[in-house]
């Protein structure tokens, strides 16, 4: 199981919180790819992300989102469809870590293939 780059979300300071607006809105907000944390702390929330995803039996791939607050992560929910467009957070997180989109759509389908059980 891999985990990709962790992308902070920084929401306008017009925003008290991430709310519906500050996600949709264009511009509202900033996405920043890797976030700006120390190797601990990406360490750290990888291997968050990876234990929720274990724990909740997800298959294939799954996108866990957290809150930092004085270097501590609050796990918040793991997204089972996370959205696949060429700017929704997971795409973004692959092609920081050097995946196209095209190739990660790939790696996602072969996930898929390889979860089914082969027919005779």
């Amino acid at each position: 199981m891999k985990a990709l780059p962790v992308i902070e979300i920084i929401p306008d300071t017009q925003y008290e919180f991430f709310d519906y607006h500050a996600k949709y809105l264009p511009g509202a907000s900033q996405e920043i790819c890797p976030a700006r944390i120390d190797a601990a702390l990406t360490e750290k929330a990888q291997a968050f992300a990876k234990m929720a995803h274990r724990a909740l039996f997800c298959e294939g791939y799954s996108r866990t989102d957290m809150m930092l607050k004085d270097r501590e992560l609050y796990v918040l929910e793991t997204n089972t469809i996370p959205g696949m467009t060429e700017t929704s957070l997971l795409p973004r997180a692959a092609k920081t870590a050097g995946i196209p989109f095209a190739k990660f759509l790939d790696i996602l389908i072969e996930l898929g293939i390889e979860s089914k059980p082969k027919r005779a």
